[in-house]
């Protein structure tokens, strides 16, 4: 696949100008396979990239991926103990649950109502925009009579 044949989804460019970014093959594709993803790291995300516009190398995802969270187009995760994930659910403050032995991760959106976990106990003075919430716990898969969590 060329790159040129790439750009004819101009909706996915226009949204990497708009946030002030150059627009590359790689770039678009990067975006687009993040959004197709679910919760993908970046060697994942790096084969997504190549099967869509051909060899890309692994740190130039990790510099487009870098540029694209801090546009606020990407999302990063940081689960513990395994690689950052990222997703294209951005602008909302939701949350996620993780699998203790198989490591999937899937979106909760926030409890109820107006974003109640933006409501800290204590602000120290800061003014709190979002929350980051991990739930831990075993999948539908994971959890079936025989399995046991990992330790």
């Amino acid at each position: 696949m060329t790159a040129s044949r790439y750009f004819r989804n101009p909706a996915t460019a226009e949204e990497l100008r708009r946030a002030g970014l150059r627009v590359t093959a790689a770039r678009v594709a990067l975006l687009e396979t993040v959004r197709a993803g679910d919760h993908l790291d970046a060697e994942a995300l790096t084969s997504g990239v190549r099967r869509r516009v051909g060899h890309v190398s692994l740190q130039a995802v990790y510099d487009a991926l870098h540029a694209l969270t801090a546009a606020r187009l990407v999302r990063r995760i940081e689960p513990p103990g395994g690689p950052a994930r990222f997703e294209g659910r951005v602008g909302d403050n939701h949350h996620h649950v993780l699998c203790r032995t198989c490591g999937a991760i899937a979106d909760v959106d926030c409890a109820v109502g107006d974003a109640p976990c933006l409501t800290a106990s204590e602000d120290r003075g800061f003014v709190i925009d979002e929350a980051e919430v991990i739930y831990r716990g075993l999948c539908p898969d994971c959890s079936t009579p025989g399995s046991s969590p990992a330790p």
